[in-house]
């Protein structure tokens, strides 16, 4: 007989989820609402987080809106301190704040490579050293990253190499952290969406190439966001509790190809 059933809820205490007010950072925090968490919805202050926390409220969940920076270690820490103050112990974290950019490899600036590497390495890591250093003395906590199939591959069509090499190095910090602080009780995994659907995606001069990568996707179109929130809330939840160090692909089957 089983030992248990997988458990597929967040129970066991406060998640924080960076990048919330938009997108696919919107998504996860509502997901991990309706699975049981409160949530404090991290974000720089640039978009109003009220719709997101509307849509918690709407679905019965807890939440508070921190402004933080995530390329600021002192921000991040009186993050963590914040939403342990009002709404518990930490125990799930998703650190999906990220920024994108592209251009030619040849006249790309340096300041926009490491501006791009701020946020979507430097962030990540700060975002997750921060929620590790309370989690680590309880002896259990999850993190979950958001790279993307960029970290996978080099998306035809796309000049982006500062966007794909720092999505490649957020999973492999994620394998890193993993195998450094599994002894610890601490799982982190990674989550790489493929195209989605997001406000960014759905303006009409882009329409012509977001038609190109449904096209191009075997399910033939785009993920909706939460179709990127559920995979999330199961590598939080119990039911991945011998998952760590993964990279879980969301792509509709665009790298099958």
């Amino acid at each position: 007989m089983p030992s248990r059933v997988p458990e597929f809820s967040l129970p066991r205490g406060t998640a924080m989820v960076t990048g919330a007010s938009s997108g696919i950072g919107q998504a996860i925090a509502v997901a991990v609402a309706a699975a049981g968490a409160p949530v404090a919805c991290v974000s720089r202050g640039t978009v109003d987080p009220g719709e997101t926390l509307a849509a918690i409220d709407a679905v019965g969940g807890r939440a508070l809106a921190i402004t933080a920076d995530v390329t600021d270690a002192a921000s991040l820490r009186e993050a963590v301190a914040q939403a342990e103050s009002e709404l518990g112990p930490l125990a799930y974290a998703v650190n999906n704040a990220g920024i994108g950019a592209g251009g030619a490899a040849l006249d790309l600036p340096r300041e926009d490579w490491e501006a791009v590497y701020a946020t979507n390495v430097t962030g990540v890591f700060l975002s997750a050293q921060a929620q590790a250093r309370v989690m680590i003395p309880r002896g259990a906590g999850a993190i979950v990253t958001i790279g993307s199939i960029s970290g996978h591959i080099a998306n035809r069509g796309l000049r982006q190499a500062v966007y794909n090499s720092s999505k490649a190095a957020v999973s492999h910090l994620t394998r890193s952290l993993a195998a450094e602080w599994a002894p610890h009780g601490i799982r982190v995994n990674c989550v790489s969406p493929g195209y989605t659907l997001t406000p960014m995606n759905a303006r009409p001069e882009v329409a012509d190439e977001v038609e190109r990568f449904a096209e191009e996707t075997p399910m033939g179109r785009l993920a909706d966001p939460m179709e990127i929130a559920g995979p999330v809330v199961f590598l939080l939840s119990e039911a991945a509790s011998f998952c760590t160090g993964a990279d879980l692909v969301v792509d509709g089957g665009f790298t099958c190809w």
